[in-house]
């Protein structure tokens, strides 16, 4: 595991960079093998970080965050954390940045502390992580459920861009693979990886 103070070039999704300002974020990188995971379903590794952190940020700071396919964590659709895995054979780095404070926030982000009115302890946040990630871990199918009940995007209207068309829809569930299942009209499509915008409904 690696943990991080500050970050200054941080990779996202589509080659996106953020930075942290020291002291603001919680800022870790775990490796995992998860042996016996086939590789259709290697999604659910993020979906048990991010799980893992919406529990400890409920025990830490007392806010449950919401969980927004494919992987940040939100509250009132303002993000609070992202989390990104890479794969390596049979090894997934799987990365998290959760804010904490309200230093050098981007527009459309929010903070644990400036949404719980409360100190928080990134320490402790993290021990208590990966304290629940260790009791979550290669329970596959059961990462699948708990994601699939705390996923605020299912249910919502969506608009998903992936790399060569976009989609407009209504998110209705989620797979047991760890994919996003869209109603389009026509058809139900399944997406393995894309951005998701939440739309708000027509009035």
């Amino acid at each position: 595991m690696a943990v991080a103070d500050h970050q200054t070039a941080g990779r996202g999704r589509l080659g996106r960079t953020w930075s942290a300002p020291a002291g603001s974020s919680l800022l870790a990188s775990v490796l995992l093998r998860p042996h016996g995971l086939e590789p259709d379903r290697r999604h659910l590794v993020t979906a048990a970080l991010a799980l893992s952190a919406a529990c400890a940020c409920a025990e830490v700071a007392g806010l449950t965050p919401d969980l927004k396919w494919p992987n940040d964590l939100v509250v009132s659709d303002r993000k609070l954390a992202g989390v990104l895995a890479e794969v390596e054979g049979d090894a997934v780095v799987v990365g998290i940045g959760v804010n904490v404070t309200d230093d050098g926030l981007p527009p459309g982000a929010t903070a644990l502390e400036l949404e719980s009115g409360r100190a928080v302890d990134r320490d402790l946040l993290l021990e208590r992580l990966l304290a629940d990630l260790g009791g979550r871990y290669g329970d596959w199918d059961e990462v699948a459920i708990s994601y699939r009940r705390s996923c605020s995007t299912v249910g919502r209207l969506v608009r998903v861009e992936l790399s060569d068309e976009t989609l407009t829809g209504r998110a209705v569930d989620v797979s047991p693979e760890g994919h996003l299942v869209v109603d389009v009209g026509v058809c139900l499509r399944t997406v393995a990886a894309g951005d998701v915008v939440h739309l708000r409904p027509v009035s």
